[in-house]
């Protein structure tokens, strides 16, 4: 891997380990210390989510203007400001301001970095370097891999600190994104940014392209159906086992796979498909993991979850890669940032739409619901766009 691509990499990493090790015990901290009801708590992770997903469209669309470097810098500095906010935030509305100052932070430095990311790795490619969905697929491994860890990390901090355990993790993560400021303040280059006088008219037309729009909808139905990993995978566990206490291992085994498993899944995958065929091959796996679920459902005990959990995993591991390296062939090079960016929030706006219907629809007896989840990915192959032979434009920005 080149230096810039090593360190987008790292930054990934430690973004995720940060975190994860505050989410996952934002809501107990909300309930318990702060002793909020159900309905104020998830106004407040609704709008975390919103001002993350919703928003990635913004960072993208600053990211093409001025450059990777200051909007990165300038979403690891609000990322900072918000965990040690939320570290002291004891009122619900001081809470609500925090998290939400959280989640814009990450709109806008995420949008930056995974677009910098798909344009090195094209850039190495072209150079004579590995391919772009190997250097990709590292980058989605080391970001997995600080998922891993956040919530460990965590999970030591929140029972090992007492009456302070959340405050603790909330300055630990604010502490690891330090680190990532001060690494992106030195080591990453400047300049990068596009002040063209009709940008406003080709952004609107990258957002109408037909094949962007295709790739947005295949997308679309692959984060709704890994956010079954949320949904389905928690009401099987409690459908088979009466609990939901295995949950964390079955998480932690997705984490796993995504660590150990990217680079040769992508070695032996890229040797005979390209990164569309890799896409649709995903949606595939997906497909797999419903259809084999409701088939082995009836039987009992964890098989279905297990299967559920890894082929939606191993679909994963094929579909980001390949779509963040299809993107810069899709889009001009100008408009990457816009383009990464709105591809996050329209997957997210569908998974908000969609997750009220799947989860009632999770609640029927028997198979068909499965089986439904199961042809979603199947519909959506079609829509998946060929690459178009890939120029020089996408290296420059003009």
């Amino acid at each position: 891997m080149t230096p810039l691509a090593r360190l987008l990499t790292a930054s990934q990493f430690a973004f995720n380990a940060g975190f994860y090790a505050v989410l996952p015990y934002l809501a107990g901290h909300l309930t318990g210390a702060l002793g909020l009801g159900g309905a104020l708590v998830g106004l407040v992770l609704g709008l975390r989510t919103f001002s993350q997903q919703g928003l990635f469209v913004i960072g993208g669309a600053l990211t093409d203007r001025f450059g990777p470097r200051p909007v990165v810098l300038t979403g690891v500095t609000l990322r900072i400001a918000g965990f040690v906010w939320l570290a002291y935030a004891t009122s619900a509305w001081t809470v609500t301001g925090a998290v939400v100052l959280v989640g814009f932070a990450a709109a806008l430095f995420s949008p930056a970095v995974e677009s910098e990311m798909a344009r090195e790795a094209l850039r190495a490619e072209r150079a004579g370097g590995p391919r772009r969905t190997r250097t990709l697929a590292r980058f989605s491994a080391g970001g997995q891999a600080g998922a891993l860890l956040g919530p460990v990390l965590g999970t030591l901090l929140v029972y090992g600190a007492g009456d302070a355990s959340f405050r603790a993790a909330c300055l630990v993560g604010a502490a690891l994104f330090a680190l990532v400021l001060a690494a992106h303040a030195r080591l990453m280059p400047r300049g990068g940014g596009t002040r063209e006088r009709h940008g406003t008219v080709r952004r609107r037309a990258i957002l109408r392209d037909r094949r962007f729009l295709r790739l947005a909808l295949a997308y679309s139905v692959y984060l709704l159906l890994h956010n079954q990993l949320y949904l389905a995978l928690p009401a099987e566990l409690d459908r088979v086992t009466g609990s939901q206490a295995a949950l964390g291992w079955f998480f932690a085994l997705s984490s796993a796979l995504v660590v150990l498993g990217s680079g040769p899944l992508e070695r032996r995958a890229a040797a005979v498909l390209d990164a569309p065929a890799m896409v649709r091959a995903g949606l595939l796996l997906l497909a797999a993991a419903f259809a084999a679920g409701a088939a082995l459902r009836p039987l009992g005990g964890p098989g279905a979850a297990l299967t559920l959990t890894v082929l939606l995993t191993l679909g994963q591991m094929l579909i980001l890669p390949a779509t963040r390296a299809l993107l810069p062939d899709l889009v001009p090079a100008a408009h990457l940032g816009l383009a990464t960016g709105a591809l996050s929030s329209l997957a997210g706006l569908t998974v908000l739409a969609a997750s009220p219907p799947t989860a009632t629809l999770l609640t029927l007896p028997g198979p068909t619901p499965w089986l439904l989840l199961a042809a979603l990915p199947v519909l959506a192959i079609p829509a998946v766009p060929s690459a178009p032979a890939v120029t020089a434009k996408a290296l420059t920005r003009t």
